[in-house]
Parts: C-alpha cells; sequence; structure tokens
C-alpha cells in the first residue's frame, strides 16, 4: 500500500513592521501633538497630555476603528517596550550623591511613606474587589512615580493591558489635580518653601507633575522636591524586583502525591516563570550606576532627558489608546474610592513625615 504524504502550508505571519507600522506611527503623531499643547500650555505635563490624548483617540468615531483594530499591535508595542526604554533611561537622571545628601531622617520617611502608600493601597483595592492586576498597579503608580512605575510592574507581572489603562488613567487623573490642589495647602499647612518641596517630591505621583507643583513655590522648594521624588524613583527597582520573586515563588510548580506515596511535580501547561529581576530593572541600576561616575556630560544627560521623554510619551499614548471609558465607568466608583483612599494615604503620611524631619 502506498503511503501518500500530505503537507499543509502554513500561513505566513505578515512581517513586524507592517503589523506594528500604523500603530507607532500612530503613536508618534501623538507624541508630536503633546509636546505641542505642553508647549502652548506649560503647566500640562507631556506625559499628561499623552495619556489623555490616547484616550481621547481610542473614543474618537473617526479614529477608534483604527485604534482598536489595524493600530493595535503598534500601539501595544509602543506600550510596553518603549515604556522599558524609558524607564532605563530614566535612571540616568539619579545620581547617588544626591541621595545621599537627603539625610537619613528624609531617607527613612520616604520609605515610610512608599511602604504604607504601597502596602494600603493594595489591600484598599482587594476589600474594594477591583478586577486583576488594578489594586497592585494602582499601589504601584501612586507609591513610586506614576505611570512609568505602572509601566514597569505591568511589565514584570504581564499585567492586562485593559488594567494597566485603566491604572494609568487613574493615576495622571489625581497627580493632575495635585497641581491644583497642593500649592493651595501650602500656607495653611504651614509648611515652609523646603518644607512644602519635600511634601510635594513624596506624594505627588510622576516626576513632571511634581515640578509643576514645587515650582510655584520657589526654586529652593523645586530643589527639594525633585531630589525627594528622585529618591522615590530609586525604589522602583527593588519594587520590580520583589513583585519578580514574589510571582516566581507562585508559579513554583505544585507537588502532587503519587500512587506509591512519592511526590510528583505538576506543572501547568503554557505557564512562564517570571525572570527574577527583568533585564530592564538591571539596566535602569546600571544607568543610575553610570550617573554616579560624573563621566557623562551634560549634553549628554540632557539628550538622554529627551529621549526618556519621547520614549514615555509614546508610550503612554499607546497605553491611553488602550482605555475603554464605558468599561472604566462600570468600575468608576470602586477605583474612584481607591484612588482617593491611596491619595489620602500618601499625602498625609508624607506630610506628617516632612513635620517629624525638618
Amino acid at each position: 500500500m502506498a503511503l501518500t504524504l500530505r503537507t499543509t502550508a502554513r500561513p505566513t505571519a505578515p512581517p513586524l513592521l507592517h503589523r506594528t507600522g500604523p500603530g507607532l506611527l500612530l503613536a508618534c503623531l501623538g507624541t508630536a501633538a503633546a509636546w505641542a499643547v505642553h508647549a502652548a500650555v506649560p503647566a500640562v505635563p507631556r506625559l499628561t497630555a499623552a495619556v489623555v490624548l490616547g484616550i481621547a483617540a481610542a473614543h474618537l468615531p473617526g479614529l477608534r476603528p483604527l485604534v482598536r483594530g489595524h493600530a493595535r499591535p503598534g500601539l501595544s508595542l509602543a506600550g510596553r517596550r518603549l515604556m522599558r526604554a524609558g524607564i532605563v533611561l530614566l535612571g540616568l537622571a539619579l545620581g547617588l550623591d544626591d541621595l545621599l545628601g537627603l539625610g537619613w531622617a528624609t531617607v527613612a520617611m520616604v520609605l515610610a511613606v512608599v511602604a504604607a502608600t504601597f502596602a494600603g493601597t493594595v489591600w484598599l483595592g482587594r476589600r474594594l474587589g477591583l478586577p486583576g492586576d488594578q489594586p497592585l498597579l494602582v499601589a504601584t503608580g501612586y507609591s513610586i512615580c506614576g505611570a512609568s512605575a505602572i509601566g514597569a510592574v505591568a511589565e514584570t507581572a504581564g499585567s492586562d493591558e485593559e488594567d494597566v489603562a485603566a491604572s494609568v488613567a487613574l493615576v495622571t487623573l489625581c497627580g493632575t489635580l495635585a497641581i491644583a490642589v497642593l500649592p493651595l495647602l501650602h500656607h495653611p499647612l504651614g509648611l515652609d518653601a523646603p518644607g512644602f518641596g519635600r511634601w510635594v517630591g513624596a506624594s505627588v505621583h510622576d516626576v513632571g507633575q511634581v515640578v509643576a507643583t514645587a515650582q510655584t513655590a520657589g526654586p529652593v522648594a523645586l530643589r527639594e522636591a525633585v531630589v525627594v521624588k528622585l529618591m522615590r524613583v530609586l525604589l522602583l527597582a527593588p519594587l520590580v524586583a520583589g513583585t519578580a520573586l514574589a510571582l516566581a515563588r507562585r508559579a513554583r510548580p505544585a507537588a502532587a502525591p503519587t500512587a506509591h506515596g512519592e511526590t510528583e511535580v505538576v506543572r501547568t501547561a503554557g505557564t512562564r516563570r517570571p525572570a527574577p529581576v527583568p533585564l530592564f530593572v538591571g539596566g535602569f541600576l546600571l544607568a543610575v550606576a553610570v550617573r554616579s561616575t560624573g563621566l557623562l556630560p551634560d549634553p549628554a544627560l540632557d539628550l538622554a532627558q529627551d529621549g526618556r521623554e519621547l520614549l514615555l510619551t509614546a508610550a503612554l499614548f499607546g497605553l491611553g489608546s488602550a482605555v475603554d471609558l464605558p468599561a472604566l465607568l462600570r468600575t468608576g466608583g470602586r477605583i474612584a474610592l481607591l484612588g482617593l483612599g491611596s491619595w489620602t494615604v500618601v499625602a498625609g503620611v508624607s506630610y506628617i513625615g516632612v513635620l517629624l524631619t525638618r
């Protein structure tokens, strides 16, 4: 009997550029628009404008089919890969000499603020029954550095894109409100310029929002705010590494007894064990070390800062375009309550810390 072999040709995947090109082009246009908004209204940070423009693009009738369809792969690529590259460059904004100048009391205060905000937000988010990784992501954004930290932890945890987008939208909204609210509390809370700067640096989420808020009290407040904020940014690496380790421990295969009383390793098909320390976190720490050597000239640091802003702006436009407002509104009450509670914790704990350390 003759044996006939028949092969079925598998459809080839389209080239990467063909799949991601439209979305990356749209992200570039969104980045340019965000920079134009910031140039026209300097009080609006580029990253904030990028998120808002991304959300708008996802819901405009003319753009929505493109954003949800042909451009989605490229926008998702921007929201993840460009975010990682921007986080690495964020390390070049930190030097160990800047952090050592804070003093141990301020360092302890920052650690307490981050720990209390992170733990309190995760606990409250779980109690409110928020879905997916939203409690973890919101806690990260409030306690560390806003959308950049959310992107870093989401990349490590493999979070759902909608959870990332909802968390970024909430943290961006509250950080934007802080620009208007906190300066009104400067004098009623009895803070001098350095104290106000430290309070802003310890409680406001995004670096751009910290700058926009602290500059209202003058250059001294701005300097204190930026240094304290960068101290919080440095804690991004251990937080992401700790998240990765916790996920790796949770993903360890379970041991099941066999019929002979022995144990057999049971693995779930398709389960991928997270890396203990993601590569981009190592890049972030390497960038901090390079900056600390003092070998990089100021023009190179300025170029790195501009590159970081471009990458993060494009990434946040991509994340913003993943926001589904109807779905967000369905859990809007709970996530808004989480945002208010977390904002109260970070502002209250940091204010007490500033009073104790000044």
